[in-house]
Formats: C-alpha cells, structure tokens, sequence
C-alpha cells in the first residue's frame, strides 16, 4: 500500500484504468478546482504515472445576434415569410419597409444564395426553395441554443456535418462565434496502473517538519513534501549601474591600464582653449552659432597669462616662432574671451600640455559636450567624449594607430580601421572606425599629430598625437546597439538586461 498526497491519491483514485479523462470530467470526480487538477496532473506525469495529452479543436457558440436568430428564425427565413404573406413577390425597394428595418442586404444576400428567391428587375419572388424544411446552418444553431457552445464531435453526435457545418457559418460571424481551443486529457501510465493495483491510500503532506510533529509522532504519519530545486523561480533585477556609466567605468579603466592619467577641466570653457589654442581660426564655420552653443550670461571669461595669450594670437597671425605663415587675419582677443559650451574635451586635454609640456606624458579625459546636431541614430546634441594625448618624442602615427587599435580592442571591438581625414588643429589627420552589427563600420574618433601652432605657444617641442570621440559609439559597441538613443530611453527591459561585463 502506497501513501500518497491527499490530491494526488484524488487523481489517480478518479482515473480509469482504459479511458482518458478530461480535466473538466475530472474537477467534477475529484472535487479539486481546475488549476490543481492541471497541477497534480503535471506532477504525477513528472514521476511517469499518467500521460498528459493535449488537442486543439474548435468550439462553437451563439453571439447575441445568434441567439436571437434561433428563437425568431435566420433573417433569410424572416424575410420569406414577410414575401410570402405581402403575396409572394416584392420590390427590393420596398422590403426595407416589409421587413421594418433599413438595411436588408443581409437578407437578400441569403435569400438569392439559398435559392429561395429569385432577383429580376428590380424585384424578388418566391420560389419553391423558400417552403424546404430549416438547412445545416439553422439546425446548428438550434443546436447551439440547446448546448449553449459545441465542439465539432458534438455537433456529429447531433447529426450534423461538423465541415458542411463550419463552411455554411464561416461567413456568417455576426451570428456565431468560432474560437480553437486546448483540450487537456490525463491517462494512466503502465506504471500508473500497477500503482494503482497495488493500494495506494491518502496522507497529509506538510512542508516543514514541526516541533509539534517530532512530540506527537505525526510525523509517521504525514508525508514530507519534496522540494525541486530544478524548478524556475521568480527572477529578480538587482540594483546595478547605468549601462552607460559602466562604459565610463571601463573606459578609465582601460586607460589607467594602458598607464594614462586622467584629468578634467569645467564644460563651460572659453573660446581661447576651446578654438584658439587649437590653432582654430576665429572665421572658421565651427564656431558658428548653427554649430556652438555660446553663454548669453555670463557672456566673457578669463584668459591665462598675457604671454600665453599673446603667443597664440601671434601664431594665429603670422605664425609666430613656428615658421608657419599663421591665418593672416587680425586676431581678436575678445572673441577669445567668449564663454561657450565646450564642443570638445580636446580643450581639457590642451590645458594639461599648457600646465605641463615636458613629456613623457599620456593623458586621457571623459566628459560631456555640446553641439548643435540633429539627432538621428549617431548623433546627439549632447554627449559624453573621450579626449587622450600622448607626449613623447618618438610619439608618430603608429604610436596612435597602435594606442587606438589596443583601447578600442579591449572596449570589444574586434577590428578597427584608420582612414586619412583633416582637422585644423593636426597633421597628419584620421579617423578611426569600428564595425558595429547593424550599422557597418561606424567612426569612432578623429585623431592625429598636433601641428607645431598649436604645440609650440604652450611650450612643447616634442610630438605630441591626440585623439577624440565620443563615448556613446564605444557604448553602442560594447553593447551591440544600431541607434545611440537607446542609451539614453528609460526601457526597463533592457537595462535589466544589458550584460554586466563582455
């Protein structure tokens, strides 16, 4: 004799040895509801002691409209009745009024369809058809009305043709509704029966083993549930970092990795270390208003000492102590005491050669900037850009080219390519592009070696190659993104999900 679990001795106790039950048949023999009925069944074919099956079929049902048909007749047959007893012809144009409602093509459709009236100029007459005894479909929703809703096999233990049934109703929805339905039936297993042959008789199941219990000796009695830790359980979401600010994180950490030191400068700058120290004439189309957001209050700032200003006014000139010939305009000191948002983190990384030219020196700067961009699947207005120098005086394109390839590589690129392109402030000039699924190879930064006006007036007469990009394009690598905006919308889904590390 087995001892089973009060709703699984239920179940196999209400099952018969040859014939599989219901769920339905078995809430009612097992008095259980259906989930448990449905649950018990689960875990009894879990252990290999019944056979859950499943089939789809269709069922069928009255609508409101249904229901009325059944009980006052199908408009068709309404409307030969009304024909009838108006003498059996009539114009189309008068059965609105015979049948006193204004739409009535429902009722012609099926009347010339059925063959109970004939359609000629204009007006209808009975024929023969019109006095047959009620059709499949009028007999199906007899049915109906009586069943309340019908599978095609009761539809068949009625006498019907579930098919003929189903292709006499398909266009007629307004009367009945058709909907598939999972049907779930539960059968002993071989094993099941010898179970069952053999005793089986009902215990108490607890899920603790209690004080009370162990006193008592109950606890010969009951049966301890068994817990099934392969089972799912209910995730949990963590608190964790912003995507994006991990991609910082990493960022900083691939460059002190790489033996960088970092630095920082205010996002509000003058247009001295924004633009005139990078050797950015005071005319170029960059420092526009269409491109640079420029501070209306306060409007000027403070500039470095007079011998730095008066260099780098020199070299935009004539090009001062360089040897180069400089703009050739007048330089205006005014227009360098502009106060703007800073359009690069370039004017961070230029501070740190003015503050220290003497190299060796590898430095790097994450922060924000602002341009006047239209935003699209690359570009935003306001971003995050990572700025680096090297100075050094074997500093050269393969310096870059090798420094570039190492970061981008440990942020998860996979292969990096250099382009030539021009700069103001460098020369040589490139661009370094990364393959991103989705979008194809996407520029990651602009890089080079910045010339001698813009090196020299700071007091450094060694190489120095610097390079900027934003961020944004290193996240949307990191985490294999085909739009930047997807950084920056609240979808709780997808910063659940967005992995922790590569």
């Amino acid at each position: 004799m087995t001892r089973l679990p009060e709703t699984e001795f239920r179940l196999l106790a209400a099952l018969e040895p040859e014939r599989a039950l219901t769920v339905e048949e078995l809430v009612q023999k097992t008095g259980m509801d259906q989930s448990q009925v449905a649950g018990t069944a689960e875990m009894l074919a879990r252990r290999g002691l019944v056979m859950v099956l499943t089939s789809e079929h269709e069922e069928f049902s009255l609508t409101e409209e249904g229901r009325q048909a059944a009980s006052a007749g199908l408009p068709e047959r309404i409307a030969a009745r009304a024909i009838r007893a108006a003498g059996g012809t009539v114009a189309l144009q008068d059965l609105p009024a015979l049948l006193g409602k204004e739409d009535t093509r429902t009722e012609v459709k099926w009347l010339t369809r059925k063959g109970w009236c004939s359609r000629e100029a204009g007006m209808l007459t009975l024929t023969a058809g019109a006095d047959s005894r009620p059709g499949p479909d009028e007999a199906a929703i007899a049915v109906l009305a009586k069943l309340g809703q019908a599978t095609g096999q009761e539809l068949a233990a009625a006498g019907l043709d579930p098919a003929e049934v189903a292709a006499l109703l398909r266009g007629r929805a307004e009367l009945v509704r058709r909907r598939r339905r999972t049907r779930r039936t539960v059968a002993l297993t071989d094993a099941g029966r010898e179970l069952v042959a053999a005793g089986i008789q009902p215990a108490s199941e607890v899920t603790q083993l209690t004080p009370e219990l162990l006193a008592s000796g109950r606890w010969r009695e009951v049966i301890l549930k068994k817990y099934d830790v392969g089972l799912g359980t209910a995730r949990r979401f963590p608190g964790k970092a912003h995507p994006l600010q991990r991609v910082i994180q990493e960022t900083r950490r691939a460059f002190l990795e790489m033996g960088f030191e970092e630095t920082a400068s205010a996002t509000v700058e003058t247009a001295f270390w924004n633009f005139d120290a990078l050797f950015q004439p005071q005319d170029h189309p960059a420092r526009e208003m269409q491109d640079t957001f420029y501070l209306a209050e306060p409007r000027l700032g403070r500039l470095p000492d007079d011998e730095l200003v008066s260099r780098v006014g020199c070299t935009h000139e004539d090009g001062g102590e360089t040897g180069s010939t400089g703009w050739r305009y007048k330089w205006d000191i005014e227009l360098a005491r502009r106060l703007v948002l800073r359009t690069h983190t370039t004017a961070t990384t230029i501070r740190a050669v003015a503050a220290n030219p003497e190299p060796p020196r590898k430095v790097f700067s994450v922060g924000k900037v602002f341009r006047r961009e239209n935003v699209d699947a690359t570009h935003l207005p306001e971003f995050i850009q990572i700025d680096g120098i090297i100075i050094d005086e074997g500093a050269s394109l393969a310096t870059l080219f090798g420094t570039l390839s190492e970061f981008y590589r440990r942020m998860g690129a996979k292969e990096v390519r250099f382009r030539p392109s021009f700069f103001p402030y460098t020369e040589p000039s490139a661009e370094a592009y990364a393959f991103i699924e989705g979008l194809g190879w996407v520029e990651m930064c602009g890089c080079g070696v910045f010339r001698p006006e813009v090196t020299r007036p700071l007091g450094c007469r060694v190489p120095v190659i610097a390079w900027g990009g934003g961020l944004e394009r290193v996240a949307m690598l990191r985490f294999g993104l085909d739009d930047i905006r997807k950084l920056y919308l609240a979808d709780i889904n997808w910063l659940r999900e967005a992995r922790l590390c590569r």
